[in-house]
């Protein structure tokens, strides 16, 4: 489950700063930049986003007056070069504050507490009412094989190669990763290492950088972290 993203600055190196972070966090989907608030107005019509990051001074009309037009904002992050609005924005529900240039460590901190906030259904519900009959079908050879997705523990890159374990056997598959990723539901698969796709049900405990399932160890990719943290404090609800 991916918090869907749009950019509102007027400046291309400030929107092409905040892309660039928002890739590097699994957890988060861009999904629209704009140059002014009016054009991000008629986005937000138009469009479901979970996360703004909304500049301040704009042309035609200010980050707090655009503010001030919405009746159902999503979740703010206000990003500018000047300090003196901070108190007077957290008057309109903003989740947090950050100062241009902005560094990579502080726009991760802004955006947990955007995930802390996050009200939509917990994962750990959607896993549970996942019917467990789905299947996917994979090669291995010249066979072609229908593999019920609850039978499924983790999938592994192998070169050109998947291993697909399952608890009877091990299938290798001529896939990729990020097809295979495309392939599985969001809500009971996620990808925690660039090798490594997972079924959360299946996760048996956790350790520092490291997942277990059915007794054997998988490693959990650094910029995959805050994804499985989001997943594991959910599922607690």
């Amino acid at each position: 489950m991916k918090l869907k993203c749009l950019i509102v600055d007027d400046e291309v190196l400030a929107q092409d700063v905040i892309e660039k972070y928002i890739a590097t966090i699994p957890t988060l989907k861009l999904v629209g930049k704009c140059d002014n608030a009016v054009e991000a107005i008629s986005f937000l019509h138009n469009n479901h986003v979970d996360l703004l990051f909304l500049d301040l001074n704009m042309p035609e009309l200010s980050g707090l007056e655009m503010l001030k037009t919405l009746t159902n904002p999503p979740k703010v992050i206000l990003t500018t070069a000047y300090s003196e609005y901070a108190l007077e924005s957290y008057e309109y529900g903003v989740v947090d504050y950050l100062l241009k240039p902005i560094k990579l460590e502080r726009f991760i901190k802004a955006v947990n507490k955007v995930v802390e906030q996050h009200s939509e259904t917990v994962v750990a519900e959607n896993i549970s009412s996942q019917p467990t009959h789905e299947t996917i079908f994979i090669k291995e050879d010249q066979v072609t094989y229908q593999l019920k997705l609850n039978d499924i523990l983790f999938i592994e890159a192998y070169g050109n190669y998947l291993k697909v374990h399952t608890l009877e056997k091990i299938y290798v598959a001529r896939d990729t990763m990020h097809d295979m990723e495309g392939k599985l539901p969001e809500a009971i698969f996620m990808r925690i290492h660039k090798s490594y796709i997972v079924s959360v049900s299946k996760i048996e405990s956790v350790s520092g950088n490291r997942i277990f399932i059915n007794k054997q160890e998988i490693p959990v990719g650094e910029m995959y972290k805050m994804a499985l943290k989001q997943t594991i404090n959910e599922s607690r609800k």
